[in-house]
């Protein structure tokens, strides 16, 4: 069983154990903020690979878009995601 945190969206919590499964990295992660008024997630699959990209997706399971990568992006939905509020973080590898 996952030690994911309590309050996690049901259908968060089911891409979690996706994302645990396919994630190669140790320091893997699932953090929540509050971005645009919303209550978002961000899936980092951690730095033991180069350019790999963090997916900010929305409390409903819905893809906002990427972050990092090979752009470097660090945008979604035209907005700076650097303004976002961290939460807390959902789950950790």
């Amino acid at each position: 069983k996952l030690d994911i945190e309590k309050g996690t969206p049901k259908c968060i919590e089911n891409k979690i154990k996706d994302f645990n499964k396919s994630s190669n990295c140790n320091n893997a992660k699932v953090d929540e903020y509050i971005f645009l008024g919303n209550t978002v997630y961000t899936f980092d699959p951690g730095n033991c690979g180069t350019d790999m990209t963090i997916e900010v997706i929305s409390s409903d399971c819905n893809s906002l878009g990427y972050l990092v990568g090979i752009p470097g992006n660090t945008k979604i939905n035209g907005a700076e995601f650097s303004t976002a509020t961290f939460i807390k973080t959902a789950w950790k590898k």
